[in-house]
């Protein structure tokens, strides 16, 4: 059986996503107003049939695949991704200060989706901030960093959204949210996960500095919809 990160979006839409999947048990995708994902059970036809239907008319779909996944009749794939894929076992305390970080909710929705198209740390809609365990640092009431969690399933839960106003980086402050994220998780007893381009050499430095550690690599095609 395989290890549910190595199919980590199936395993959160079939577990703690459940209330925000649509589709079938063939194939489901995120609720589109928060998140862009979507997995198909497996490779037949049937399910990758299912899994085309997802696909918007004028948009992307994204999976999050150990393994190579092939493109449903209808869809193609537009570009792919490929990320290491890190846990964590024991966090490694920071040698600086942290600023101060507080929670993020509804209020600051407008906020955090301006600060993550200025920054693109990956895919994020207009509410991916409903995913929830959101944290951020401001200054002067500006909202210059943020971290959160998007993807759970059972004994586990994914960091994601980590991002710093340009203007504010080289101050450490992505690092301190993820630590403070990965806190939150390990407190529950469950253990933070995170996806990080391969090419991204210094970030992924970054992450093991902390003690994270890479488990595989991971492929990220994105899917669309065939021209007719």
């Amino acid at each position: 059986m395989n290890h549910p990160l190595d199919r980590p979006i199936w395993s959160a839409l079939t577990s703690g996503w459940t209330h925000l999947a649509e589709g079938s048990p063939a194939a489901w995708r995120i609720d589109r107003a928060v998140g862009l994902f979507g997995a198909a059970a497996d490779d037949s036809p049937e399910s990758l049939a299912a899994l085309a239907d997802l696909v918007p008319e004028d948009g992307e779909l994204w999976l999050v695949e150990r393994e190579p996944a092939p493109a449903p009749q209808g869809t193609r794939v537009a570009r792919e991704g490929l990320a290491v894929q890190m846990v964590l076992d024991t966090l490694v305390t920071a040698d600086r200060t942290p600023p101060v970080i507080a929670p993020l909710g509804e209020a600051d929705g407008d906020a955090m989706f301006a600060l993550a198209m200025r920054t693109e740390p990956g895919p994020y809609v207009r509410h991916s901030h409903r995913l929830g365990g959101f944290v951020g640092v401001r200054v002067d009431g500006q909202l210059v960093a943020m971290a959160g969690e998007r993807m759970r399933m059972p004994g586990y839960a994914e960091i994601s959204a980590v991002c710093t106003d340009p203007d504010w980086r080289g101050r450490g402050l992505a690092g301190h949210l993820t630590r403070h994220v990965a806190q939150a998780i390990l407190a529950r007893g469950e253990t933070p996960f995170l996806h990080c381009y391969a090419s991204n050499i210094r970030t992924v430095a970054l992450y093991e500095a902390m003690g994270f550690r890479i488990r595989t690599e991971i492929r990220a095609p994105i899917l669309v919809r065939d021209a007719p």
